[in-house]
């Protein structure tokens, strides 16, 4: 099974229901296709394609719940699947945070996820594209290694009590990464699309060659405080600390850096600069996204932080119902207001600086201010009197996505980006930011 149309959903859906002899029952299916090429030392090194389909039945007897998973759809595997998360259910203990499966729901139009172009990616037009990206690395001189993969996907849901939701997706992601024949210098991209006609390899490319043969003979200079202008790439993997804290539990019970003594959060309140506005909508044309989450509440367009201050908080169906507040689902992707500015813009009016390519290795060093660690990579530069002067030898960091927005100079025009450390994707400016706090040298490249 390679494609889930609406009408095949519903079918299957409603046959699975028909089996259940539970209080209640919630069906998932979930059925992808796509493709992959990787490369390294400038050949291709595997590629391939993957079909997978999913069934999750959930079960539930009161506050008792049992979930099973198959991915066989003829009828005596559907109804043993029903059976198999009965019998679990009936085997578990209850759970007093068990919230019952939701009626039927009103959803906004259609998002606009599903480009037909980037479904019928095949093998060529893969391979066409790497080697595109290989011929400008071999033609630099440079040592490229890289990834491309594609897929679309389509994600149904049904219960008992009459809740139905369908969505398609596409998407296409690209990243490279060339490094100069001794190592010493070394670029990197990242892409993600719905849409492939949006996806430029060679450009893409030839910019991460430029940043590899620009990095070679960086000189080491002292660790402090420097004026950073962090690339999209490099900043998605602090602000996304912000965006996956954002939850409310973790606030109200004092365990998050939005929680205050007795109980209190800092909802309402100004945390950042008021420049700083993120938001989420499943139809923002640039990040489209599903309309409906995998409980099946309705994704809608939601500010989380305006104008500096956290304006929402998303919440699990419990805890929304312990407070009595509206069940605000996490979003699956988000969006960063910017500015006018172009990268060059911000690099010429910058007096002193540093140019950040990518933010790697992050690991948390205190929840409660998000103060987290890492490393730069893949193109650091020193900037003085408007130009990019020299290479500069990679740093370690420490610093917090609070602090970063609180220390925010300027913003550039967003760009869709893909985080290399958990794949999320949203749209970010590039930014400048005072007073970023670059601890010690690293050696690496």
């Amino acid at each position: 099974m390679a494609t889930l149309t609406k009408e095949e959903a519903q079918s299957i859906l409603t046959k699975v229901l028909s089996f259940s002899k539970a209080n209640e029952c919630e069906v998932n299916i979930s059925v992808s296709d796509g493709g992959n090429i990787r490369y390294a030392r400038n050949a291709v090194s595997t590629s391939g394609a993957i079909t997978q389909s999913t069934l999750v039945v959930s079960s539930a007897f009161g506050k008792k719940l049992g979930i099973a998973t198959i991915n066989e759809f003829d009828d005596a595997s559907l109804e043993k699947v029903v059976r198999r998360s009965e019998e679990l259910a009936m085997l578990a203990p209850e759970n007093p945070e068990f919230v019952s499966f939701l009626g039927p729901q009103t959803y906004g139009p259609d998002s606009p996820e599903f480009i037909g172009s980037t479904a019928a990616i095949d093998p060529k037009l893969r391979a066409d594209a790497t080697a595109i990206s290989l011929e400008i690395a071999k033609k630099n001189n440079l040592i490229a290694a890289g990834f491309m993969e594609n897929s679309t996907t389509y994600n149904a849901m049904k219960n008992s009590h009459g809740l139905f939701a369908y969505d398609t997706s596409t998407n296409v992601n690209f990243n490279a990464t060339l490094r100069t024949a001794d190592g010493k210098g070394s670029g990197y991209v990242s892409k993600g699309y719905n849409d492939v006609s949006l996806l430029n390899v060679a450009s893409d490319t030839s910019i991460a060659a430029q940043k590899a043969m620009s990095s070679v003979s960086a000189k080491a200079i002292e660790p402090g405080k420097y004026t950073v202008i962090l690339e999209p790439t490099a900043s998605i993997v602090l602000l996304e600390t912000i965006m996956f804290g954002l939850d409310a539990r973790t606030a109200d019970e004092g365990r998050s850096f939005l929680s205050k003594p007795d109980g209190k959060t800092k909802l309402g309140e100004k945390l950042v600069d008021e420049r700083v506005t993120i938001y989420s909508d499943p139809l923002y044309a640039p990040l489209p996204t599903a309309v409906w989450n995998n409980d099946g509440r309705p994704q809608e367009k939601i500010n989380w932080i305006n104008k500096g201050v956290v304006e929402n908080l998303y919440y699990s169906r419990y805890w929304a119902q312990k407070k009595n507040v509206k069940a605000i689902p996490s979003p699956d992707a988000y969006i960063m207001v910017g500015g006018t500015a172009t990268m060059d813009e911000l690099i010429k009016s910058t007096e002193k600086g540093i140019l950040v390519t990518k933010l790697w290795y992050i690991r948390e060093v205190d929840p409660q201010t998000l103060l987290y660690t890492g490393l730069t990579r893949d193109g650091t530069f020193y900037i003085e009197k408007g130009e990019i002067k020299f290479p500069i030898k990679n740093f370690r960091f420490n610093e917090s996505a609070v602090i970063m927005l609180n220390n925010l100079d300027a913003l550039g025009i967003p760009e869709r980006t893909v985080s290399g450390e958990s794949g999320t994707q949203a749209m970010i400016p590039p930014m400048r930011i005072r007073d970023f706090t670059f601890s010690s040298l690293s050696d690496a490249v």
